[in-house]
């Protein structure tokens, strides 16, 4: 995935430019709004407040209905992601084995809560429901690499890769 800064400072005259690029691809057809989203979330990491208007604008959908796709849907983000997500499994395995508190830990070393990026977005913290890997609980991912069997003590460490 391509992350740009959106939008918002740098060559005013073309900020929209790759935006309005993408819209056009889509400006014969109908019932376009998830394609849209997803490329547009693709060419910028993820959907400002600018891009929903510009969209809204320009598509002649209202901003109401594309700001109501773009929250039911768990692949739209409407903040800056970190460069490295870190999915925290909050299973039965993992719950009953201690993930409770390997996510404060997590929360305590990021200064963030799950759910919100780090300052110098570096990291995106998350839980998930299940990583599929039960038996290493507790279990967490960091982009697509797995860590089980984690300690708080061992989390410095494996976010020190990531630094």
């Amino acid at each position: 995935m391509e992350k740009h800064s959106c939008c918002c400072g740098g060559n005013k005259g073309n900020e929209f430019e790759k935006l309005d690029a993408i819209l056009e691809k889509y400006r014969e057809s109908k019932g376009t709004l998830i394609p849209i989203l997803q490329e547009v979330q693709n060419v910028y990491g993820y959907l400002s407040k600018e891009v929903l208007i510009h969209i809204a604008q320009k598509t002649q959908i209202p901003i109401s209905q594309i700001y109501g796709v773009a929250t039911f849907y768990s692949q739209f983000h409407l903040n800056p992601r970190g460069k490295h997500i870190i999915r925290v499994c909050q299973g039965t395995a993992c719950h009953v084995r201690g993930g409770a508190k390997i996510l404060a830990a997590l929360e305590e070393l990021l200064e963030v809560n799950a759910g919100e990026t780090t300052r110098d977005l570096n990291f995106t913290l998350e839980t998930v429901a299940c990583i599929g890997a039960c038996g290493l609980a507790p279990v967490m991912m960091v982009d697509e690499e797995p860590y089980g069997r984690l300690t708080p003590e061992a989390l410095p460490a494996i976010l020190d890769q990531y630094r």
